[in-house]
């Protein structure tokens, strides 16, 4: 009788788990803001607690899930007529590429790294930081990337100095030299501070970011 009961009740709150979801709106969960990821985490513990004590009245886990229903719905009725409570439960994007260049202050606020960075511009199909002019980092965590308008490259350019395909290499990060992707270019800390150097650079401590694509582009943040 309790496995039988148990079965029942199993049916029974997946389908009011369901209903609750689809009343909350129809949103990917990759694109769920905090606060909604809030409210159907609550859900789901709500129903593993009715599920877990078969003795529990089944009301004891409908009436809060249908308490957070009415709250859901209500406060993303209110924020569709008010923008500062909008922000405020649905936050708000974080520039994290602004005109070619990385807002670090930004980044360390959403504790948001270069490996993270350059991971969601990969998923972005964009491999190199150089081709970015802004970056959104979302309010559910995506990024959204515009990228710069693509630019002919001026006749007679010297191709670069070395030998290499694939995708850009970080050859500074936070400051720290990436001395095995300079190997893979074949190239030497001297040859990396030279190159610097002719660009105003006077120190690898004075660059946040940089790195270099098989055509020869280099993109260099300097920290500020």
């Amino acid at each position: 009788m309790d496995l039988l009961t148990l079965f029942f009740r199993t049916i029974l709150i997946y389908a009011i788990v369901f209903f609750t979801l689809r009343i909350m709106g129809k949103r990917e969960i990759g694109k769920l803001s905090v606060f909604d990821l809030v409210i159907s985490i609550m859900i789901a513990e709500i129903a593993v607690f009715v599920l877990e004590d078969i003795k529990k009245p089944l009301l004891d886990g409908i009436l809060p899930m249908a308490t957070l229903v009415v709250v859901q719905l209500t406060i993303a009725f209110v924020s569709l007529k008010n923008e500062k409570l909008r922000r405020l439960f649905e936050g708000k994007p974080s520039p994290i590429i602004q005109n070619g260049k990385l807002n670090r202050k930004e980044m360390k606020r959403q504790l948001y790294n270069l490996d993270d960075l350059l991971l969601q511009l990969r998923e972005n199909k964009v491999t190199n930081l150089a081709d970015v002019e802004f970056a959104l980092l979302e309010s559910s965590g995506k990024l959204t990337v515009v990228e710069k308008k693509q630019e002919t490259e001026p006749p007679g350019e010297k191709p670069p100095s070395f030998r290499y395909e694939g995708l850009p290499l970080p050859l500074i990060m936070d400051g720290k030299v990436q001395d095995e992707n300079l190997a893979k270019l074949g190239q030497t800390r001297f040859w990396l501070k030279s190159q610097l150097q002719d660009k105003g650079v006077k120190d690898f401590k004075d660059v946040f970011f940089c790195s270099i694509d098989h055509r020869g582009r280099w993109f260099i943040d300097k920290k500020r």
